[in-house]
C-alpha cells in the first residue's frame, strides 16, 4: 500500500490515511487526505470534510485542499476526453436499446431443447 501511495496512486494514499486515522495518527492520516485531494481523489475530500468538522484541519487548509483538488480535476478535463464519454454514452444506450427484452417475450423454456417458446406457438 505504501509503495502504490509513493508511487502516485491516489486511492491507496487515501487508504493509508485512512488506515492512519484508525491507528490514532490524526496528523498523519489528514496529510495523506490532502495529497491524495491533490491528486484528484474525491473521497479524501469528504474524508477532509469529515475531519474539518471534528477539528483536525483547519479551515484555510481544507480551503487549500479544495482548491488543489479542484485544479486537478480541471487538469484531467480535455475536448477528447469528453468527446470519448459522449460516444461511450450513446453506444450504451444504443446497446440498451438493442438488446433489452420485453418481460413476456416468451411463454418459457422447452423442457426438450431449452430454447425459448414463441408467444405464438
Amino acid at each position: 500500500l505504501e509503495e502504490a501511495a509513493i508511487g502516485g496512486h491516489p486511492n491507496a494514499r487515501y487508504n493509508l490515511g485512512i488506515e492512519e486515522g484508525n491507528n490514532g495518527n490524526m496528523e498523519r492520516k489528514v496529510k495523506h487526505l490532502i495529497i491524495a485531494a491533490n491528486q484528484g481523489y474525491d473521497d479524501s475530500i469528504k474524508a477532509l470534510m469529515a475531519a474539518y468538522r471534528n477539528g483536525f484541519v483547519s479551515k484555510e487548509g481544507l480551503a487549500a485542499a479544495l482548491r488543489a483538488h479542484q485544479t486537478a480535476v480541471d487538469a484531467t478535463k480535455s475536448a477528447q476526453r469528453e468527446a470519448a464519454e459522449k460516444y461511450k454514452r450513446a453506444a450504451e444506450l444504443r446497446d440498451e436499446i438493442l438488446f433489452k427484452q420485453p418481460e413476456s417475450s416468451h411463454r418459457g423454456d422447452c423442457p426438450i431443447c431449452c430454447l425459448p417458446v414463441p408467444l405464438d406457438a
